[in-house]
């Protein structure tokens, strides 16, 4: 079992930055493919990112790719999404989402895909 927790949103003006995080206890995330979503008021949860286990590949919804980047921290329990060039449209709450994975090459965008979420972190962009 690992429980996911994330961190780091809040309110930012449009053309600003955040960084989630998305902390792991239980175990470590060396083992899992990872991604982020997000749901906006009204709207259902849509993917954003995601990588392979161990990273070695990533993906990213049209929205966001150029704008958004997904990574590990060095001790694999933290996996971060660095969101720049934010815009009201990205107002949501995020969510972090772990599976454990045997392959190191693939990465998985749909939400049944993966076994373990995090409850959440409000993004809220101001034009």
């Amino acid at each position: 079992q690992v429980q996911l927790v994330e961190s780091g949103g809040g309110l930012v003006q449009a053309g600003g930055s955040l960084r989630l995080s998305c902390a792991a206890s239980g175990r470590t995330l060396s083992s899992d493919a990872m991604a982020w979503f997000r749901q906006a008021p009204g709207k259902e949860r849509e993917f954003v990112a995601a990588f392979s286990r161990r990273g070695s590949r990533s993906y990213y919804a049209d929205s966001v790719k150029g704008r958004f980047t997904i990574s590990r921290g060095d001790a694999e329990n933290t996996v971060y999404l660095q969101m720049n060039s934010l815009k009201p449209e990205d107002t949501a709450v995020y969510y972090c989402a772990a599976k454990l994975a045997v392959s190191a090459i693939y990465y998985y965008t749909r939400e049944y895909e993966y076994d373990y979420w995090g409850q959440g972190t409000q993004v809220t962009v101001s034009s």
